[in-house]
């Protein structure tokens, strides 16, 4: 179910976030603060969130729509803050890169909501 697979992410993801801030801490540099950030805020309390929801409500877990919201927010989550760190690094080179990855996130984002909405009525009905 996707919404495992999202929680196990998202704890790799949060683990590796906190890392990187120890090390930034540990050398004093704080150029990558914002890709550090977004990765945690992004790449792991929202992905946890969003597989939560789906371990809760098993049934929308399971659809397909809830598949292609997970594996867009895996890809955005990762691509956004990665993108973040290496426009920071490359100064600005790479812009596309985030630009593209917070797109993705959108998407993902607009899908979780017609998600929760599609749920929310259809128990308001029932």
């Amino acid at each position: 179910m996707i919404g495992s697979l999202m929680i196990c992410v998202s704890a790799v993801v949060l683990l590796v976030g906190m890392v990187a801030g120890i090390v930034m801490g540990i050398k004093q540099d704080f150029l990558l603060s914002p890709a550090h950030a977004h990765l945690n805020l992004v790449g792991g309390v929202l992905l946890f969130l969003f597989g939560l929801y789906y371990r809760v409500v098993p049934t929308v877990g399971r659809s397909l729509l809830a598949r292609i919201q997970g594996w867009l927010h895996i890809v955005g989550g990762l691509m956004f803050p990665v993108g973040v760190g290496i426009t920071l690094l490359a100064n600005h080179a790479y812009m596309a890169v985030p630009i593209i990855g917070s797109l993705i996130m959108l998407a993902a984002m607009v899908l979780f909501v017609v998600i929760v909405l599609r749920t929310e009525h259809a128990a308001a009905v029932a």
